[in-house]
């Protein structure tokens, strides 16, 4: 009889610590997910800044130095809900003004060289964070669809992460 209370025992705690660790691997997923979304948005402001800061610089003719400034306008502006539209018109406007490797302005000055690489380096920084977010959202979600996890309701209350998306192409002037 001893015997099989022991061993009970020890099946609860392994069990215990089997769904502790779960518990923990979620928590942890949770986490990174909050991480990857904050440094995506801090990505976004910094491309939406560059793209100002390259529009009112005097650098660009004034109607693509306009569309780009609205553009990048907008995408600061929207509330969460809906940036995925405001970043796609943006990413658009930045397509259309950099369509080609020859679609940068004629920069003499180094200052304006520079605006132009800080803002290629920033589009290609948000196309990476957008994919490291969506990348850890199927991992998170994966987990979440367990059996496991659904039998212990591990995930409690959190909403089911969803993935970000918008058109995060780099337009072929910025391209390396």
């Amino acid at each position: 009889m001893t015997e099989m209370l022991m061993l009970a025992l020890v099946v609860l705690a392994v069990g215990a610590l089997v769904v502790s660790w779960s518990a923990s691997r979620l928590d942890h997923l949770h986490t990174r997910l909050e991480r990857m979304d904050a440094t995506l948005d801090a990505e976004l402001l910094r491309r939406s800044a560059a793209t100002l800061e390259l529009a009112t610089s005097g650098a660009l003719d004034p109607a693509t130095a306009l569309v780009l400034a609205d553009a990048a306008h907008q995408a600061r502006r929207v509330p969460r809900d809906q940036r995925e539209d405001a970043e796609s018109a943006l990413t658009e406007a930045l397509m259309v003004a950099f369509d080609s490797p020859e679609g940068l302005p004629a920069v003499g000055e180094e200052w304006a060289a520079e605006m132009v690489a800080d803002l290629a380096a920033g589009s290609r920084r948000v196309q990476t964070a957008r994919r490291l977010y969506n990348g850890t959202v199927t991992v998170t979600r994966n987990r979440r669809r367990s059996r496991f996890v659904r039998v212990f309701h591990l995930a409690g209350r959190a909403p089911m992460p969803e993935a970000i998306e918008f058109d995060d192409r780099v337009p072929a002037a910025f391209q390396r």
